[in-house]
């Protein structure tokens, strides 16, 4: 059983940055990639990115490439997202999430434990 806890969400103006953080339980957080999705209101819930399980390997969607950036720290059982230049188009609830596997992948359904999310709110 993994659990994780987001957080690190709030309020910030266009052109701002926020930093995001995934505390994950257990002993295998260091076993599997990892990932962040995310989810405004009346839209589906998109991929964001992914980083594999070495940290050697990262993706990202096409409308957060070269703003934000992920990492981990799996001494420290610890998932970040640093977003920097945010646009309104960014607010959304924010999720991490657990890869069945070690490889990077877009894919939502290859995730199978999630967070309850944080509260990202861009605007002026």
């Amino acid at each position: 059983q993994v659990q994780l806890v987001e957080s690190g969400g709030g309020l910030a103006q266009p052109g701002g940055s926020l930093r995001l953080s995934c505390a994950a339980s257990g002993r295998t957080f260091s076993n599997y990639a990892m990932g962040w999705f995310r989810q405004a209101p009346r839209k589906e819930r998109e991929f964001v990115a992914a980083i594999s399980r070495s940290g050697v390997s990262t993706s990202y969607a096409d409308s957060v490439k070269g703003r934000f950036a992920i990492s981990r720290d799996n001494a420290k059982n610890t998932l970040v997202l640093q977003m920097n230049s945010l646009k309104p188009e960014d607010t959304a609830l924010y999720y991490c999430a657990k890869s069945r596997g070690v490889s990077v992948t877009t894919r939502r359904d290859n995730y199978d434990y999630w967070g309850q999310g944080t509260q990202v709110t861009v605007s002026s």
